[in-house]
């Protein structure tokens, strides 16, 4: 029935949303998920429908922040570009490239070797420790307080970090604040620039899963696999709504160390599941 298979994509979307933008691996939780609850569509559909409701979350990213990404300005009552959004969007491509050219170039090869429960295990219990290690020194507390100060050799060397996420079970929101804290961005400065770099990234993911989806299979879409895809990117784009903006009241009072446990309690339960059951 229709219904049944809605109800899962309102779930999926509900995990993307929640898990796409709090550094607990988003991957991990979609495999956890597909375990015990499958959707009724082809193997290859399935492929492109995690990938692709990801641009839901990407939306609320947009929405939210769109009067600092937006480089049209209105100043004395023209439109003119501004200077310093260029300039942040040529930060967010610099650190983006990394990412993007060994993902282009490798991404077959990583969905075959490394899309398996063990490794998603590790590297979700590996950077959950990580966490708690870097909050522990109080890197949180950065000299970078502002996301527009963030100098070009900063935006790469988290650009460098994001490759991190490419390993599934990393996350990749994790990874990046993880290497801003590292060099120096203040918490919240490390998450904001992280949902920024998730827009290329994000898009250039979706439109390349597309693209070899309707090379292998053609422009085949049935109405159910319409309606399965636009409920959970929309259910997607609320919940990301809602989880951003909890996100970023949380991280100032509070760190990332809940997180790291959280990590490491999903991994165990990950290795334990697919090692016994």
């Amino acid at each position: 029935m229709i219904l049944i298979e809605l109800l899962k994509a309102v779930l999926f979307g509900i995990i993307e949303g929640v898990t796409e933008w709090l550094p607990i691996s988003s991957t991990g939780h979609m495999i956890l998920l597909d375990e015990f609850i499958h959707l009724n569509v082809s193997a290859e559909f399935y492929k492109l429908f995690e990938v692709v409701i990801q641009l839901g979350a990407i939306l609320a990213v947009i929405l939210l922040y769109f009067e600092k990404i937006w480089p049209l300005k209105k100043k004395n009552g023209a439109l003119t570009l501004d200077r310093a959004t260029l300039d942040l969007w040529g930060k967010i491509i610099a650190a983006c490239l990394p990412a993007a050219v060994i993902g282009i170039l490798f991404n077959d090869w990583m969905e075959e070797h490394f899309f398996t429960p063990e490794v998603v295990a590790i590297t979700l219990i590996f950077y959950g420790i990580l966490f708690i290690v870097i909050e522990s020194r109080n890197v949180g507390s950065g000299q970078v307080k502002r996301v527009e100060d963030i100098s070009y050799k900063k935006a790469i060397q988290v650009g460098v970090f994001q490759l991190l996420s490419l390993v599934p079970g990393t996350s990749r929101s994790g990874s990046t604040i993880i290497g801003g804290l590292l060099i120096g961005l203040e918490r919240s400065v490390a998450a904001e620039f992280t949902f920024y770099l998730a827009i290329p990234v994000m898009i250039g993911a979706s439109l390349l899963k597309l693209i070899k989806y309707i090379l292998r299979m053609g422009f085949v879409f049935n109405a159910n696999e319409l309606l399965i895809l636009a409920v959970g990117c929309a259910v997607a784009f609320v919940v990301s709504i809602l989880v951003i903006r909890f996100l970023m009241s949380y991280i100032k009072k509070h760190n990332f160390v809940p997180f790291g446990y959280y990590r490491i309690a999903l991994g165990i339960l990950v290795l334990a599941y697919f090692r016994f059951f």
